[in-house]
């Protein structure tokens, strides 16, 4: 089963898959350097003390992003069977 949401959305441990982006102008090419782009599988691998910012690997490499920058990144999130 699929939930979508943000990437902000993902606790450590989660992943989804990228459906889009709401980010504009030079966030949104930055975003898309950095590997987050559709159909690519992400995951948040750490959340620093405070919850802000989170560690996500994209693409074999992990990245920090603060969460405001991550809710800008839409998602398919994977629920598993219960």
């Amino acid at each position: 089963m699929k939930k979508t949401g943000s990437l902000a959305d993902l606790e450590p441990g989660e992943w989804g898959i990228i459906s889009g982006l709401s980010a504009q102008g030079e966030m949104r090419r930055r975003l898309q350097d950095l590997g987050f782009i559709n159909a690519t599988r992400v995951s948040c691998v750490q959340s620093s003390p405070l919850g802000d910012p989170r560690a996500y690997r994209v693409r074999e490499t992990v990245i920090a992003l603060r969460r405001k920058d991550a809710a800008t990144i839409l998602i398919k999130k994977e629920i598993p069977h219960e």
